[in-house]
């Protein structure tokens, strides 16, 4: 047996080069978003307010359901959180 190495648990995973990034730069808002909703004392329903989406939404971001998120809805969240997202483009390894 030949064990392969990876970068990321996202380059495993997933199908394609594109797939993988952009579940990473998924990932990485999510959890910036998780940890920063952690610190505040909102409820979901005040953070589903926030965001201007259902409360159940709001569960399934918490709850870290990826694959209902797109980039734009997470950009739009953490906006709307007071958050600033930058993003750096360089060049593969």
């Amino acid at each position: 047996m030949s064990s392969k190495r990876f970068s990321s648990v996202w380059d495993a995973i997933e199908d394609s080069p594109e797939d993988a990034e952009n579940m990473k730069l998924r990932s990485a808002l999510m959890v910036a978003l998780k940890a920063h909703l952690a610190r505040s004392d909102l409820s979901q329903a005040q953070i589903a307010k926030l965001f201007r989406v259902t409360q159940p939404r709001v569960s399934d971001l918490l709850r870290g359901k990826i694959n209902l998120f797109g980039l734009d809805a997470l950009v739009n969240m953490a906006v709307a959180a007071g958050l600033r997202v930058r993003m750096s483009v360089r060049k593969a390894a």
